[in-house]
């Protein structure tokens, strides 16, 4: 698996660790134990995310920007 791949497959997990954490947070928000562990325990995941997708978003720009590089254009 190549390193593209890999980060496809870390950015799929991570949406799946923050959508339980934003359940768990709505959870405890209804039964009224919120703490701020509990608020804060998504942001993690969230910060996680917006790296690992602003990479994936960059990609097919940088691709397309080192292909033409290459060719001389």
């Amino acid at each position: 698996m190549n390193w593209n791949n890999w980060l496809r497959q870390i950015h799929r997990w991570l949406s799946i660790a923050f959508t339980l954490a934003v359940i768990i947070n709505i959870i405890a928000m209804v039964q009224e134990k919120s703490s701020v562990w509990v608020g804060l325990m998504a942001l993690l995941p969230l910060t996680l995310l917006l790296l690992t997708g602003l990479y994936l978003f960059a990609l097919p720009y940088a691709t397309r920007w080192r292909g033409a590089g290459r060719s001389g254009r």
